[in-house]
């Protein structure tokens, strides 16, 4: 074999082992394109859901809730009006700071979960999930509907401790009790006021000079 057919061959050669390298990265279908984060994410119309994770507390000692950063790409606000996991379970939403719907405003985003965030809270954490399994995630919107998708169910520790429920302190003393007022002094005194009864005049109701004359003498 010639010497320029020899690197003929060697150059196809070299051709066909680059070229399943180059289809791993270009195209739409290229395979780097199939990698996904770890936490659940999904775009449904104008609502954007990422990192929705369930997160429980310690067996006992409180409710689970659901942590997700929720993106509104609409041009109008739209209020999330439920949020369930599996087909019984439904969480208790609370505002931001207090307020009692959560609205996801017009290109702005919520978080669900942490201090002063929206919250989205399960009860009975220990007895519905187990970490390391994926529940189902429906959120219900005003404007786009549902938006479901698998969220797996960690912990509250570590990073996500500060995104978890707050358990209830358990014990915790009651400051409603009621003071108990009597109506016996101290030191055993009788309750009954000093004054009552009938009042006694002072003096005698006769006036002076009052009474039978005496007979003059003759």
């Amino acid at each position: 074999m010639s010497s320029s057919l020899r690197r003929g061959v060697l150059a196809a050669a070299l051709a066909l082992s680059i070229a399943p390298l180059a289809a791993c990265g270009a195209g739409n279908d290229a395979q780097t394109h199939e990698v996904r984060p770890d936490n659940a994410a999904i775009t449904v119309g104008d609502i954007q859901v990422q990192n929705a994770v369930i997160l429980t507390q310690k067996a006992g000692s409180g409710p689970a809730s659901v942590s997700a950063r929720i993106f509104n790409n609409g041009n109008g606000d739209q209020t999330l009006q439920s949020l369930k996991v599996g087909d019984a379970l439904t969480a208790a939403l609370a505002g931001a700071s207090g307020a009692k719907t959560v609205v996801v405003p017009a290109h702005g985003t919520v978080l669900l979960g942490g201090a002063g965030n929206a919250s989205a809270t399960l009860p009975s954490s220990g007895e519905a999930f187990k970490d390391g399994d994926f529940q189902r995630v429906t959120l219900t919107f005003s404007s786009t509907g549902e938006v479901a998708l698998d969220a797996s169910v960690l912990p509250a520790a570590g990073y996500y401790k500060q995104y978890g429920a707050t358990p209830s302190p358990a014990g915790e003393p009651s400051d409603k009790a009621t003071p108990t007022a009597t109506g016996t002094p101290e030191n055993g005194a009788s309750a009954t006021p000093t004054g009552t009864g009938t009042p006694k005049p002072t003096g005698s109701g006769t006036p002076n000079g009052s009474g039978t004359p005496s007979p003059k003498k003759s």
